[in-house]
């Protein structure tokens, strides 16, 4: 069984809040919820840190809170911090009844920072070897207690190509899981459906995400930053005719293997250029009509 959610990052940006800070927080839940019908929401700068208060904002918006993100600095600092860093996050998660940890190394990224996507950090074999016997380490503490780790490749990071995704995996192992996400796939030079195929069966998160190729031509070609991409539009949803990625064999993949999880709309764009309303119900009603093509089952 499926369930479809959305990120407060489509109406209220995280990483440049001035993108969306008109927008008041009770019009994103309303929106979210009542309008357009998601099943739950990501995390974001503007909910509350209580966990129950966190349970009992989204609830009154028929909102489940379906996970968030957790910056890692395993590059910089032991496990035994990472787990000592990521535990608060950890017991949220599980007071609201969440089963994956969404995560992303960020100690040495470029994705928030004004430089070109061209300087991201690039790890070595022995490298990336060490880093993912430190994310296993993590991963371990995080299944422990009930929740899989899912690592986020994100552009700008050094888990960004598919090639950085292949070693990845291959460097850990049972308990670390990936998140897929579509557009830094296809953004990050990979075929989302061949990078999908080869991994799924350690999915267990996934991003719908979509992306505006000539947007990121000229992010590449112009040596811009991650966030001058975002700003420009790099991004959107599923069903926008201005994107590259087909999202039915993406889904197909995923009914043949059995996915049970949540898809989410993760799709950041300038709110006062393009309503997230129309853009976000745009995005569900594709999905949930892929979804019923391809045998996807969602929840009831």
């Amino acid at each position: 069984m499926i369930r479809f959610g959305t990120n407060p990052i489509a109406w209220a940006n995280d990483d440049d809040p001035s993108l969306g800070a008109d927008i008041p927080t009770a019009r994103i839940l309303h929106e979210a919820g009542e309008l357009i019908g998601f099943d739950g929401i990501e995390n974001g700068h503007r909910w509350p840190e209580d966990p129950e208060e966190l349970r009992v904002l989204l609830a009154g918006h028929g909102l489940a809170f379906v996970s968030g993100w957790h910056s890692m600095n395993l590059l910089t600092q032991s496990v035994e911090d990472e787990i000592r860093a990521i535990q608060p996050h950890l017991e949220k998660l599980a007071h609201n009844g969440c089963k994956v940890a969404i995560v992303c190394e960020t100690s040495n990224s470029v994705q928030g920072l004004a430089q070109p996507l061209s300087s991201r950090p690039v790890l070595d074999a022995a490298g990336m070897r060490d880093f993912g016997a430190k994310v296993e380490g993590v991963a371990a503490h995080c299944a422990a207690h009930g929740i899989d780790l899912v690592y986020h490749h994100h552009m700008g990071t050094v888990v960004q190509s598919p090639e950085d995704i292949d070693a990845f995996m291959a460097a850990t192992g049972p308990h670390t899981k990936l998140l897929f996400d579509a557009g830094h796939c296809w953004f990050g030079g990979g075929d989302p459906v061949a990078v999908l195929t080869r991994h799924v069966d350690r999915v267990r998160h996934v991003h719908a995400k979509n992306v505006r190729p000539d947007v990121k031509a000229r992010v590449e070609g112009g040596g811009l930053s991650f966030m001058d991409g975002v700003r420009a539009g790099v991004f959107t949803v599923p069903g926008d005719q201005d994107g590259v990625v087909d999202f039915e064999p993406l889904l197909a993949v995923l009914a043949r293997h059995g996915y049970a999880g949540w898809i989410v709309i993760e799709a950041e764009q300038d709110p006062a250029i393009r309503n997230p309303l129309l853009y976000q119900t745009l995005g569900l009603h594709t999905l949930r009509r892929l979804a019923a093509k391809t045998g996807l089952t969602p929840s009831q």
